[in-house]
């Protein structure tokens, strides 16, 4: 299939791995910012191919995970009330809120759906009149289009019987608190291929320039993150802090404007929680007032649900690249799939499913 068999040729692969260990003099971390490859990172062995001197950190890149815990409550809250349909994607159901999951609700009765899109939950909308339908948007910059797009029809049908429960979040302002915190181990990132698709990367630059690192815009498949790997160790070899496209047969620097531009419409930049990392200014999207009428959290009135993090989970030291997944002591042990203790277990994207899934642990 072209664009995917090229970019797992096994032989294209040794070569790439070949160029890395050949420029490569000391030890580097580098952080790659996606799920998605992190996830891929592990299943393909990526991380135990590389020279010894290279250690890959997780980033915060799975969204799914860092959707604070209130936000879930909430969710939890309007998925259990009368003649409510709450759809979402699957990776949500099994996330972890304070006392319960979507799954377990669903199993109790809830009317609780899961959808592929956002538009089929407004389609459900139309088609039960007489139900509330909600739909539970969370993701980067990669999903929040096709939810302002759903809300923009909403607007446009007049619907009355739809919202959505937004959580979603923006990459550059978590890759520059990392930067800030004075334990951060980065000293180079691997940038979020799917997210630039949408966004561009001209937000990347003056990062690069001020914290001095390279920033390699990255696909998913292994030949996409082995040449990440090395351009990125190419420019800390050589004393060189750019951002370079590694991904350009999706990316562009100025990304998909008309996107953009149906965000900008819908949504506010906003300061935004980000579960296990805390406040993160100008980093999150919110339903513009514009929009309120189709805001679940204010139609349902669960606006004012405060939760506390877990202590025992350290998902906010596995976001943050400070700890591996397996040397987590409660991993595969309290927390395991069927009884996780935060949402980097359970979500397709975490860090510690991809560990629990791809690597040997008992």
């Amino acid at each position: 299939m072209k664009f995917i068999d090229e970019y797992r040729d096994a032989e294209i692969a040794q070569q790439w791995l070949t160029a890395i260990d050949n420029i490569t003099t000391r030890s580097w971390n580098i952080m790659e910012v996606c799920g998605g490859q992190t996830h891929n990172l592990i299943k393909y062995g990526i991380d135990q191919l590389l020279p010894n001197n290279i250690n890959l950190i997780h980033g915060p890149g799975c969204p799914v995970c860092v959707t604070p815990l209130h936000i879930i409550d909430k969710a939890l809250e309007i998925a259990k009330q009368q003649d409510v349909i709450f759809c979402s994607f699957g990776d949500m159901l099994r996330v972890p809120g304070s006392k319960d999951d979507l799954l377990n609700l669903k199993a109790n009765g809830a009317d609780i759906r899961i959808v592929y899109s956002p538009l089929d939950s407004l389609k459900l909308a139309q088609d039960y009149p007489n139900k509330e339908l909600v739909f539970f948007g969370v993701g980067f910059e990669t999903t929040a289009p096709t939810v302002a797009l759903t809300l923009y029809q909403a607007k446009q049908l007049s619907l009355k019987n739809f919202s959505v429960l937004a959580s979603h979040v923006r990459v550059p302002p978590v890759m520059k608190v990392l930067l800030d915190d004075k334990n951060h181990l980065v000293q180079g990132f691997l940038g979020a291929g799917h997210v630039c698709t949408v966004m561009g990367y001209h937000e990347y630059i003056p990062l690069a320039k001020d914290y001095q690192i390279p920033i390699v815009i990255t696909g998913f498949e292994p030949v996409d993150l082995l040449q990440g790997i090395y351009f990125c160790i190419k420019q800390l070899e050589m004393g060189q802090y750019q951002v370079e496209n590694q991904y350009s047969r999706v990316v562009n620097q100025q990304g998909n404007q008309p996107a953009q531009k149906l965000l900008h419409q819908v949504f506010d930049v906003v300061d935004q929680q980000w579960r296990g990392l805390g406040m993160i200014p100008q980093s999150g999207l919110a339903i513009c007032a514009a929009y309120d009428k189709w805001n679940a959290e204010h139609r349902f009135s669960v606006a004012n649900i405060k939760t506390q993090e877990p202590i025992e989970c350290r998902s906010g030291d596995i976001l943050k690249g400070l700890l591996k997944p397996n040397a987590c002591p409660e991993f595969a042990k309290t927390c395991r799939p069927e009884h996780p203790l935060g949402a980097t277990m359970v979500s397709s994207e975490g860090a510690c499913s991809a560990y629990y899934r791809y690597r040997s642990h008992d």
